[in-house]
């Protein structure tokens, strides 16, 4: 459990080894509801070494003073995020 949006990480660590590699996280939005999208790296145990880049966009609940993971949204590649991206920018451009 984490107290501060700052303490937010997905790294996972089995043993010594380090699963999920946190490479970079952004605070969408703060409060009692926070969002946060991360980019990381999954241990790949066949190549042993890390497998390509994904995104992960995590909600979490701040109760009793402690954040906790409410939901999540795995983008799986470059080309569904540039899907997501290239829609979400279009649907913002009709609104301005």
């Amino acid at each position: 459990m984490s107290s501060t949006i700052e303490e937010l990480t997905i790294n996972y660590e089995e043993g010594d080894l380090l699963i999920v590699k946190e490479l970079d996280k952004e605070v969408l939005t703060k409060g009692a509801w926070t969002t946060i999208i991360f980019r990381y790296q999954q241990w790949d145990n066949k190549k042993d070494d890390y497998g390509p880049e994904k995104y992960m966009i995590r909600r979490y609940r701040k109760m009793n003073g402690e954040y906790r993971a409410q939901s999540k949204f795995n983008i799986s590649s470059p080309d569904q995020a540039r899907k997501i991206i290239a829609t979400l920018t279009k649907w913002v451009e009709d609104v301005e």
